[in-house]
């Protein structure tokens, strides 16, 4: 073996570039040596055998494919062909620069499983492909190897001392496992080893759609990643797996906000990143692997936004349901791989609640995507009455909380003399201890009740581009006495689907006033035309139409000084509740409700809605 001045490992005319299966790294490295070294032509660890079926898999890129065929003691054996795969790399370059490309290894069967442990491929892009061969090489101790790995061992020794009297430069990729004993026998003379020349019942199958998220030894996402570099060229930056995860969370925080209106914070992103680097370091890896991602997701957020995570990071965007070949599903268990499990509790289902057989009703499902959406109009809309009760349930809970707030904050705090007043007040005794003083409260009766309800989520003000996230606004009445009259901006109607006319929307603010059957539509009224914004409009609203002398505004900033002088004006008061004293879970709860396309659909939405 030489040691070129470049840092390669070379003996005669053949550069060795050992890999690590199915890594991107090694793939970009097989990229990288191969531009730098420009061979005559390429040999990879394959056997000869499969070589048809592999170069068709391998033309079919970036579409999957699946080399399969039967042992002889009748077990299948499944090879992948994926694009971040150092020797899939190297035939691809091949076939595109017109070289040779032999496939050297002996086709053997029942080969066992190898487990061995090996550096964490990302150490390449710190310490070079050179330094971690050397390494391995360092620490790789001589144990006896199986049968099967000394006749593959002596059957590429041989077809690359052949190689090297018939070319002048030849690149060799194969696994890093065998580069010792390979190299040890290339020095000596070697015969070819007696082996299966041609075997029957190969065949190739595109991989299911689904098969994509499960089986690929890469994250899918990464995968495309690749794949989109390698066509872009100089256009795309050089793929980097921490740099790729960054961003992947990134896309699956904005993909979180947008179905569910919640936004993470900074410190919930930081403790993400801090988990999953902590997670990976106790597993003894440097980069986390998807699982460990999903799981640093779910821990520093909740199941909805570890989904997100999932469902893009699975993502293989090149995938079709009408190939041109077979299809073939495959799962984890039929390649032998050691996959961890993990479910997604969503609050878009139900919990599990109890441990006893139930019956499954088994829901119609569209009979293609956007069905549902496209039959779903807005002409003649209501909504859901189990979700009814709950909003107005916290519409009179806001009030009684209101003034319950404001007549502990109007009670008088006197010393005592010769009454108890109202009770003892343990607070501002404590306070004047030393003096020996005693004080007692006197309640004083608040004047009036509540007559109208706001709650602002999201004061939604527009982009400087006009665009707003709660862009529907509606005025609904009641439709019985028990009900509020509602205004309310929230998500458009038809954009997410959970039934046939069944559309989940989120509230981004609401309104609720009492007794019902008066609004006229507030956002056609030209007498709020001068509120700045929906929550001022909403507030306007509210007071124009309260009967009672309170209005009580939850937001998280105060009401505008136009609304409270409005308020004076109309001998109202309003109660400012910041929404940060009420509990986030039931908020969230009552911030998301469904609309109905009629009244018909009210006898089957409970089947849709959980």
């Amino acid at each position: 073996m030489t040691i070129s001045r470049n840092e390669s490992i070379e003996w005669a005319n053949i550069r060795f570039v050992p890999i690590l299966h199915n890594r991107m790294e090694f793939a970009l490295e097989v990229k990288r040596q191969f531009q730098e070294f420009q061979p005559d032509c390429i040999a990879v660890e394959f056997a000869d055998t499969l070589k048809k079926q592999i170069i068709r898999g391998i033309k079919r890129l970036p579409l999957l494919s699946v080399v399969h065929y039967e042992q002889d003691e009748g077990e299948f054996i499944y090879l992948v062909i994926e694009p971040t795969d150092g020797q899939v790399e190297a035939i691809r370059l091949g076939l595109s620069h017109a070289l040779p490309v032999h496939f050297i290894d002996h086709d053997t069967d029942a080969y066992p499983l190898d487990n061995s442990p090996m550096p964490d491929p990302y150490s390449l892009t710190r310490i070079g492909h050179y330094q971690y061969c050397q390494a391995y090489l360092r620490s790789h101790k001589k144990t006896e190897m199986s049968h099967q790995d000394i006749l593959r061992e002596k059957t590429m020794a041989f077809h690359l001392q052949n190689l090297n009297k018939k070319n002048k430069r030849i690149m060799f990729i194969g696994g890093l496992f065998h580069l010792p004993g390979i190299l040890n026998l290339v020095q000596l003379p070697q015969t070819e080893v007696i082996g299966r020349r041609h075997r029957k019942g190969v065949e190739i199958a595109h991989l299911h759609q689904e098969s994509s998220r499960e089986i690929l030894s890469e994250m899918p996402f990464l995968s495309a990643r690749y794949e989109q570099y390698r066509v872009g060229k100089d256009l795309t930056p050089l793929p980097d797996r921490m740099d790729n995860m960054s961003e992947l969370v990134d896309i699956a925080t904005e993909n979180h906000h947008n179905n569910t209106k919640e936004e993470l914070s900074y410190s919930q992103l930081k403790i993400l990143h801090k988990f999953a680097r902590n997670y990976t370091l106790l597993s003894g890896q440097l980069a986390p692997s998807f699982y460990r991602l999903i799981v640093a997701a779910r821990g520093a957020a909740d199941d909805n936004f570890a989904y997100e995570v999932w469902k893009k990071g699975s993502d293989y965007p090149w995938q079709t349901n009408n190939p041109d070949i077979p299809v073939l599903h495959l799962k984890g268990e039929d390649l032998f791989l050691g996959h961890r499990k993990i479910k997604f509790h969503r609050r878009l289902k139900g919990f599990r609640r109890r441990l006893v057989p139930m019956p499954v009703k088994k829901r119609p499902r569209e009979n293609y995507p956007g069905e549902w959406k496209a039959d779903f109009n807005e002409s003649n809309i209501c909504s859901h009455p189990p979700e009814d009760i709950v909003i107005e349930g916290y519409g009179r809970y806001l009030m009684k909380r209101a003034l319950e707030i404001k007549a502990e904050e109007n009670c008088k705090i006197v010393q005592f003399t010769a009454s108890m007043l109202d009770g003892l007040d343990i607070r501002q005794t404590m306070r004047d201890l030393p003096s020996g003083k005693i004080y007692v409260k006197e309640n004083r009766q608040l004047r009036g009740k509540v007559g109208s309800v706001v709650v602002i989520f999201d004061p939604d003000i527009p982009n400087p581009g006009g665009k707003e996230c709660f862009p529907w606004k509606v005025t609904w009445l009641g439709e019985h006495d028990q009900e509020s009259d509602m205004a309310f901006y929230s998500t458009s109607a038809g954009e997410v689907m959970d039934g046939p006319g069944i559309t989940r929307c989120q509230y981004g603010g609401f309104m609720l006033t009492y007794p019902p059957l008066r609004v006229y539509d507030i956002w056609r009224d030209d007498f709020f035309n001068t509120a700045r914004n929906k929550p001022e409009r909403l507030l306007m609203a509210a007071i124009d139409y309260c009967l009672e002398k309170h209005v009580v505004y939850v937001a998280k900033d105060p009401p505008s000084g136009w609304c409270l002088s409005l308020a004076s004006k109309l001998s109202k008061k309003i109660i400012y509740l910041p929404i940060g004293i009420f509990s986030p879970v039931i908020l969230r709860k009552i911030r998301q409700f469904h609309v109905l396309k009629g009244h018909h659909v009210r006898r089957y939405s409970h089947q849709y809605i959980s």
